[in-house]
């Protein structure tokens, strides 16, 4: 399979259960970086976000972690390929992974199904399912790694989103930032994407739009994300 070609870099996704989708593009477009000076990306997978991020910001000191060996030596191939080999990658569970200094801005796509049928692919399972990496524990990790200015940015289907915000606000963390994205005007919002902190601030929530009613894509998506697609 193909690799994906952005503007400034390629991410090659073969050896990856989840491939470069849109979501991924979203949220690393969208994510509020806030002029961090270091950056967590957990569950990195093909290294996506990680080089979302340097695009957007080359002076972030870049982490990404990847639980996944296949995904890690992707990750590090797209990474070293890239305008920005010193990303720095960890191959572990983000449970187990420590830092000596706190992280400004972490960000997320992270597996979502609850309670749901698994298919025959162990690793696509793990990408996509909860068990290994549950929302409180996704939360924990985060207040862990980083100090009480941090922000939190994820994406999760727009059902799922419901139930972190809830988890999340038990933990202590305010929902800051909420984009409500719909496929088309007619359709209902299907993903959220969510950007938490430790203060409470005034609240911001957005709808965006991906598609217009010719078929191209909407103002406001070509706005967010023509730094990056290729064509656009």
């Amino acid at each position: 399979m193909s690799g994906f070609a952005f503007k400034q870099f390629k991410v090659e996704h073969d050896l990856c259960a989840m491939k470069v989708s849109t979501d991924g593009i979203l949220l690393g477009a969208w994510a509020k970086l806030a002029n961090g000076q270091s950056a967590l990306d957990i569950g990195t997978g093909t290294g996506l976000l990680a080089l979302m991020c340097k695009q957007r910001t080359p002076s972030v000191a870049m982490t990404a972690v990847e639980i996944d060996g296949s995904a890690y030596h992707q990750a590090k191939q797209n990474i070293e390929q890239s305008p920005w080999p010193d990303i720095a990658l960890y191959h572990q569970s983000i449970q187990e992974f420590a830092t000596e200094t706190p992280f400004d801005v972490v960000i997320s796509n992270p597996p979502y199904f609850n309670n749901s049928l698994k298919g025959d692919d162990a690793a696509r399972n793990a990408a996509r399912h909860t068990d290994g990496l549950s929302f409180a524990q996704l939360i924990s990790a985060f207040k862990r790694l980083t100090h009480d200015a941090a922000l939190f940015n994820l994406i999760l289907p727009s059902s799922e989103a419901q139930v972190f915000i809830a988890e999340a606000t038990a933990q202590g963390l305010y929902l800051q930032n909420h984009c409500l994205v719909q496929t088309k005007k007619t359709k209902p919002a299907t993903r959220s994407l969510m950007c938490f902190g430790y203060q409470e601030v005034a609240y911001q929530q957005q709808n965006l739009i991906i598609h217009n009613g010719e078929g191209g894509y909407s103002k406001d998506y070509i706005a967010l994300c023509k730094d990056f697609y290729l064509k656009m």
